[in-house]
């Protein structure tokens, strides 16, 4: 347990063995104190790192500089620098202050006891790792502590914030390394978890840790890193993993792109400054002007560098590999992805025009996507089409990575999320991206107005499943349909719509077509 030494009188006074979990508790750096969220402790905005500003900018994340007296954690930090989703989004959200200053985290625990160890769960936020915070309202972790666990959620930089490789950068190194920020910043938090979650009654030797979209990407790349080895028992991923190409950071990548410090280059160029010094003494909202609004600045990409520290192979390698952490994992995405993610506008809007356009993307293979995406009229066109591409994106995503884990121990528990939140759009949006969240956290009635029966106990079934995962690596538990783990011979899935429904062989025939199509 790493603490200050200067908490060693405080230390003596409660003691070294089990106490209150109180509204003051010791963690590194000094004391806190936090509030009251729903009926369960809340510490909001507890430094995990020191501000990655001025020198520290582009640099591994830092101790945290102790602190002299009480520090209230009752508000949340600011934001990590990024650019805002566009009103119409059904992702936007009011501005809140934001900072590079952001590198905290927030616990909720309903436990009495530090000796109570409880499971844990940190969640780690979506947003292309360009956008998203620790902090949003359905991300609250208060009901998922009444179920028995800690909940974490954290912070950590976004964009070339966060991400930015550049050879000035590799060669002040001590790693030889450069980019993968964002990914240290999550090591970081976890680090913190681990020497400090014991005083909220958690368990550092129990640590689920889960997240959707970009939050699932970085999973993903956790259980591909070793500097996580040992940080967390088991992950649960929601729409989104990484079995594509990542940067080298130097030379071209495997698919004959740049390298990520190619990559940095250009973006220092769209910056207008000729040096690392110049690019530090950049104000942030400079750097994301250029990144979303310059158009040499939005070809920077948030990958991973595979730099022989962070990332010793490509993540997807780490994975066919066999050599991920052997974790057990639940994992799965949504019956509709793309409809949030995407316009309508990019849907042909006549059966000519769709059967034009499949014939360009699939070429000889277009007959057969036909069989697996079939459509009558001009009506069902949308529908095909938008699933066609989250089953891209996601499904065969999230598939593979429940079939490489067959090159390990641990199972995974796939699922597939079909249940259609009510709203004014419904029918066209159905189980669309980042849906789930909401039930996983068992939310429901926190950030709807609607508080009808059906949805909060959807939301209550659903959040029982990642309760029961992150206590004992297993799904199941009472007055639950059975999930059965994933192997390549039952391929079992668990449905997760208005009614929970065990199932086998999810999407096959599209998922089949699908891994054909990526492997010509």
């Amino acid at each position: 347990m790493r603490r200050s030494i200067w908490l060693s009188a405080f230390l003596l006074t409660v003691g070294f063995a089990a106490h209150a979990v109180t509204d003051v508790v010791p963690v590194t750096g000094g004391l806190i104190r936090g509030t009251w969220d729903d009926g369960v402790r809340a510490y909001k905005g507890i430094p995990f790192a020191a501000p990655p500003v001025g020198e520290l900018r582009w640099q591994p994340p830092q101790p945290v500089e102790p602190w002299y007296g009480l520090r209230e954690c009752d508000e949340f930090s600011d934001i990590c620098p990024q650019p805002a989703y566009p009103k119409g989004s059904i992702y936007y959200r009011d501005p809140v202050p934001m900072s590079e200053d952001c590198l905290y985290l927030n616990v909720w625990t309903d436990a009495e006891l530090t000796s109570e160890q409880l499971p844990v769960m940190v969640w780690i936020h979506g947003g292309a790792l360009t956008r998203g915070n620790g902090a949003t309202p359905a991300y609250n972790g208060a009901n998922l502590a009444k179920k028995g666990v800690v909940l974490v959620t954290i912070n950590y930089r976004l964009g070339p914030l966060g991400y930015l490789a550049h050879p000035e950068l590799t060669a002040e190194s001590e790693n030889g390394s450069s980019g993968n920020y964002g990914v240290l910043d999550q090591v970081a938090a976890l680090e913190w978890v681990r020497d400090n979650i014991d005083e909220f009654g958690g368990d550092p030797d129990n640590v689920t840790i889960f997240g959707e979209s970009a939050g699932s990407w970085s999973v993903h790349a956790l259980m591909g890193t070793p500097l996580s080895e040992g940080l967390f028992h088991r992950a649960i991923g929601q729409s989104g993993a990484t079995f594509g190409v990542d940067y080298y950071l130097a030379g071209q990548d495997s698919a004959g792109g740049p390298s990520g410090e190619d990559v940095g280059a250009s973006f220092m160029e769209a910056c207008g400054v000729n040096s690392l010094a110049e690019m530090r003494a950049l104000p942030s909202d400079k750097i994301i002007d250029v990144f979303a609004n310059h158009p040499q600045g939005r070809e920077f990409k948030t990958r991973a560098v595979v730099d022989g520290w962070v990332f010793p192979n490509e993540i997807q390698n780490q994975f066919f590999s066999g050599n991920q952490h052997d974790v057990p994992v639940m994992i799965g995405f949504n019956a509709k992805e793309m409809t949030t993610l995407s316009s309508p506008s990019i849907v042909p809007g006549s059966m000519d025009a769709y059967r034009t356009r499949i014939d360009q993307q699939y070429g000889p293979l277009a007959d057969r996507f036909h069989e697996v995406y079939p459509v009558s009229d001009a009506s069902e066109i949308a529908d095909a089409y938008m699933r066609s591409i989250g089953d891209t994106y996601f499904g065969l995503q999230m598939l593979t990575w429940a079939e490489t884990m067959e090159k390990v121990s641990s199972p995974a528990y796939l699922y597939y999320f079909t249940h259609v939140p009510p709203n004014e759009n419904s029918d066209y949006l159905g189980a669309y991206h980042a849906a789930e969240i909401v039930y996983a956290f068992n939310n429901w009635g926190k950030t709807n107005s609607s508080d009808d029966a059906t949805n909060l106990q959807v939301a209550d079934r659903i959040s029982d499943y990642w309760v029961n995962f992150a206590r004992n690596g297993d799904p199941n538990g009472v007055d639950l349909p059975e999930w059965h783990p994933y192997d390549e011979r039952e391929e079992h899935y668990m449905e997760l719509g208005t009614e929970l429904q065990a199932g086998q062989q999810l999407l096959k025939p599209q998922l089949d077509f699908l891994r054909e199509v990526s492997l010509r």
